[in-house]
């Protein structure tokens, strides 16, 4: 999977909170080790990412 960058140029929320929101995806991505991600040879920053600017899962950034 390559980095959605049209998505990520387009994007107009918060910089930081998606950083933080791909970060976290992507440790999921990499600990559960579904067979999508071995389908995707472990490239789990772009498809994190990828869910997050497609909105097919949501974030919420907590604070404190």
């Amino acid at each position: 999977m390559i980095m959605p960058l049209e998505s990520l140029i387009n994007f107009s929320g918060n910089s930081y909170e998606l950083a933080a929101a791909v970060a976290m995806r992507a440790y999921q991505l990499a600990v559960l080790r579904t067979p999508e991600v071995e389908k995707n040879n472990g490239k789990v920053v772009s498809m994190g990412m990828q869910e997050i600017l497609d909105k097919s899962i949501g974030y919420k950034l907590v604070t404190g």
